[in-house]
């Protein structure tokens, strides 16, 4: 029978052509074995060794035509070659956009990590600008302090200054009057032995001690007047100190019952930190509020109230609460459930 038609050549791709190299790859080397044989069987002088290997490398050698015969076809080669360049730019755009994902995860990360870390020196430099600002709160009243207590005890000290002075100053004054009378008994004294002082004695003396008064009393209304500016002073930082005293408890009653009021929104309304709806809930909160934002609305309520009062000694009337009527307790653990 004929022998069978060659199979057709396979396109040109580089997978046909890495199967054909291979195929023909292995066609030489079993070529180059017998070629080995072939030297070998001569220098034996075996001539059958010889003739069976020669019949075996024409048989491989037609073997290896038959493989390469496509790589000699007109215009595979340049096929193969464009197909080869594309392979190979893919290749590269494949490498490319996983080296550009891979640039992008980097510098994603990178710019999350930045973020972080900005954020974390945000939240740093906030904690620590709120530590300077109670520090310098801290620092300022501790000044505050120390200064009102300087200045009490500066004032504390020139009063008891102006006292002493004072104190002095009616010692003075006792002992001129201790002096005016011995002068007296000194000269009723001499006046019974007959011995009388002269008229410009006595004057001198009375202007000595008129002088004397004089000063004295120039003296203690300057330290009355003194005292009673150091009074003054005294009694308007004591003032001012009960003020400060009075604002800050008025500033700690307020805090409280501004958190009073929060516990009782959370309870009415819900913690909205806590509660995840809390957006869903905000149209009812404005309707429920809208009197503290609109006249008109709270006009509108009161009226609505109004048609429902009844007179007080009804039996089934009471009083408008003054403010939220709180939710009692649970009754029993299936409330409980169905609260919480």
């Amino acid at each position: 029978p004929p022998p069978p038609p060659p199979p057709p050549p396979p396109a040109a791709s580089p997978s046909s052509a890495r199967e054909l190299a291979v195929q023909a790859l292995g066609r030489v080397a079993r070529l180059a074995a017998l070629c080995r044989a072939l030297r070998q069987r001569e220098a034996e002088g075996d001539e059958a060794g010889w003739a069976q290997a020669q019949g075996e490398a024409e048989a491989v050698r037609q073997e290896l035509q038959e493989v390469v015969r496509p790589l000699r076809e007109p215009g595979y080669r340049e096929a193969l070659r464009r197909k080869t360049e594309r392979a190979r730019k893919r290749r590269l755009r494949l490498k490319t956009g996983r080296g550009r994902k891979r640039r992008l995860r980097r510098q994603r990360r990178k710019q999350e990590a930045k973020a972080a870390k900005e954020e974390g020196a945000a939240r740093a430099a906030e904690r620590e600008a709120k530590i300077d600002q109670w520090r310098a709160k801290c620092i300022q009243e501790v000044e505050e302090k120390n200064r009102e207590r300087e200045l009490k005890a500066a004032a504390d000290s020139v009063l008891s200054e102006v006292r002493k002075k004072q104190a002095d100053t009616k010692r003075m004054v006792d002992v001129l009057r201790a002096l005016e009378k011995l002068r007296a008994l000194r000269k009723e004294a001499a006046a019974r032995k007959g011995l009388c002082p002269p008229p410009s004695a006595d004057d001198a003396f009375e202007s000595q001690v008129e002088s004397l008064k004089t000063l004295l009393k120039n003296r203690t209304e300057l330290y009355e007047a003194e005292e009673r500016a150091l009074r003054v002073m005294l009694e308007g930082e004591q003032e001012e100190e009960r003020k400060r005293e009075m604002e800050k408890k008025q500033r700690k009653e307020r805090e409280r019952l501004l958190q009073q009021k929060l516990e009782i929104d959370s309870k009415l309304f819900g913690n909205p930190d806590e509660f995840p709806l809390a957006h869903l809930l905000q149209p009812f909160r404005e309707y429920y509020l809208q009197a503290e934002h609109s006249v008109a609305a709270l006009i509108q309520i009161r009226h609505e109230w109004d048609q429902f009062l009844v007179p007080a000694d009804h039996p089934e009337g009471s009083c408008i609460p003054p403010g939220w009527v709180l939710p009692s307790l649970p009754t029993n653990d299936t409330w409980a459930t169905a609260v919480r």
